[in-house]
């Protein structure tokens, strides 16, 4: 079905444009209005096409503060290609400073492909992936742990649905070159729904990142994000003119799956023991999880079922029954 989302920017022509991606929504106040998707084009000789998103969740900074920063700079840059830049995705979240859409509770990383027919979220879903990928030649969407996780500075991508595609996708993240490239097959968040799931499912190479941890601008993973997408658009010869930094040796790893994770079995305060970046131990002490109600209770203890790296931690001390604490991740072939 044809997207509803609308913008006056034509995608053919050189130069650069600025405008929406108009997401209709009938609100209280506005009967036929439409919620304003920042979106810029930037067009100039023959070469590939890179889409950058970031703000698919509205509480991570560092990817929203990097592409606003690179569109100034390509407003300067002559270009071989065309890149198309969605800095606050889902723009509903963005402005609530939330993980999901106040308007429908939607997480823009959980519906793809989307709906057209659908609320906000998954209209913009379906716009990205109806009206975008075709378009594309790469993707890279921008996160970070956001409000509920500290996170190690990580690339994510799927494995790929050929050897070709594959290379592709191995490629794209040695160019990014994050401390850590993580190849997943997205169990443990949104499987195929997210949206660098649904660039694959379009065969288009596509990474995701981890930058942050928490509701704050992480000074390191901006400048991670920064210096990736620089060394992207140099080597993939889009901006040949912009100097490339120095491409640093990423250290490839694996998903432990979901199942050794480690998740809150009860209400109270979480006591972390462990670090991210930190190698653990099957049976090494994780933590606490101190009882609310019940001053005198013993704290339960945690402990990893599984040897890794942790990846990411639980970042609020106030936890509840369910709540993801600590994720594991291996070497790559270990």
């Amino acid at each position: 079905m044809k997207s509803r989302v609308w913008t006056t920017i034509d995608f053919n022509a050189s130069g650069m444009q600025s405008d929406f991606a108009r997401v209709p929504f009938s609100s209280n106040s506005s009967a036929y209005g439409w919620i304003p998707v920042p979106m810029l084009c930037v067009k100039g000789g023959e070469g590939p096409t890179a889409l950058f998103t970031a703000g698919t969740h509205g509480d991570e900074y560092e990817g929203q503060v990097a592409l606003r920063k690179l569109a100034r700079e390509l407003s300067k840059t002559k270009l071989h290609g065309r890149v198309i830049i969605l800095p606050a995705l889902n723009q509903p979240a963005v402005w609530a400073g939330r993980r999901n859409s106040p308007l429908d509770g939607g997480n823009l990383n959980r519906v793809f492909p989307g709906n057209p027919e659908g609320g906000p979220t998954a209209m913009i879903a379906h716009y990205v992936t109806t009206e975008l990928f075709p378009l594309a030649d790469l993707v890279i969407d921008l996160h970070s742990g956001g409000s509920s996780l500290d996170y190690l500075p990580v690339a994510l991508a799927r494995a790929g649905r050929s050897d070709s595609q594959s290379e592709a996708i191995r490629c794209l993240l040695q160019s990014f070159g994050a401390p850590y490239s993580v190849v997943t097959d997205g169990a443990s968040g949104g499987a195929g729904a997210t949206l660098y799931a649904a660039a694959e499912q379009h065969g288009i190479p596509a990474l995701t990142t981890e930058l942050g941890s928490g509701s704050t601008l992480s000074e390191n993973g901006l400048a991670i994000a920064e210096r990736g997408l620089r060394r992207v658009l140099h080597d993939y010869d889009i901006t040949p003119d912009i100097e490339a930094p120095e491409t640093p040796q990423t250290r490839f790893f694996q998903v432990i799956g979901p199942a050794s994770s480690i998740y809150s079995p009860s209400n109270g305060f979480f006591e972390p023991y462990a670090k991210t970046g930190e190698k653990v131990a099957i049976g090494q002490k994780a933590g606490y999880i101190h009882p609310l109600d019940d001053m005198l209770a013993q704290p339960l203890e945690l402990t990893f079922a599984a040897a890794g790296i942790v990846t990411f931690r639980r970042f609020p001390t106030l936890t509840s029954v369910g709540d993801a604490l600590f994720g594991l991740m291996a070497e790559a072939g270990s």
